[in-house]
């Protein structure tokens, strides 16, 4: 049974995590990884997100990258996400199943570990229309950490604390979905959904400050 307590999330445990880590994937995911681990604790302290659960989000959110195409697909089967996922997701966008057979493989291993933390590591990939805090702040971490180095990241690093966490979030996503666009690639079917949740709420937000001015 999951928590949404951090104590299990000792020193101990995340630097037991991170040793196994550096035999699951590459040195340079690895490397990746580290630097998520760090963006997403920066970023908790500026938007009063719990720093230690955002740091131990990024350190396990590529738990499962190591996976190629296909074992990544079995990875998935075997752990029984094809019903909830559908069988055309995990047969045409293993991209994005790591994210899923990660937080489902660490939750069955390590109780330990809070229900919001897996969460987020299961939402990091495609995001949700619901997405929390702690969701919100390794989703902007994955993408702003150190090693990223193309497109828009810089402008999206200089709005970090400029505007609030949703607003960053919102300009993360918008991000990747123009580069998937760009890139003709295959989309999850969610993500004009959660899009659309977005601008909208954008909207209204707006709408609400223009009727308080």
């Amino acid at each position: 049974m999951t928590t949404d307590d951090a104590s299990g999330l000792t020193d101990e445990f995340l630097a037991a995590r991170e040793e196994e880590l550096a035999g699951r994937v590459s040195p340079r995911r690895l490397e990746h990884i580290r630097g998520v681990a760090a963006t997403a604790a920066r970023l908790a302290r500026a938007y009063g997100v719990d720093e230690r659960k955002a740091y131990a989000a990024g350190l396990l959110h590529d738990w499962d990258k190591g996976y190629d195409d296909e074992g990544i697909r079995q990875r998935a089967r075997d752990l029984g996400l094809e019903e909830r996922l559908g069988p055309w997701l995990v047969e045409h966008m293993p991209q994005v199943l790591h994210a899923y057979t990660a937080a489902e493989a660490l939750g069955r291993a390590f109780p330990e570990i809070p229900a919001d933390v897996l969460r987020a590591i299961d939402r990091h990939t495609v995001a949700a229309e619901d997405m929390g805090p702690l969701d919100m702040v390794l989703y902007v971490a994955d993408a702003l950490e150190p090693g990223r180095r193309f497109g828009r990241i810089d402008e999206l690093r200089a709005a970090e604390g400029e505007v609030g966490l949703e607003e960053l979030f919102f300009l993360t996503y918008e991000y990747w979905v123009y580069l998937l666009l760009e890139r003709r690639r295959l989309m999850h079917p969610d993500t004009i959904r959660i899009w659309n949740t977005y601008v909208a709420r954008r909207a209204s937000r707006k709408g609400s400050d223009r009727d308080r001015s």
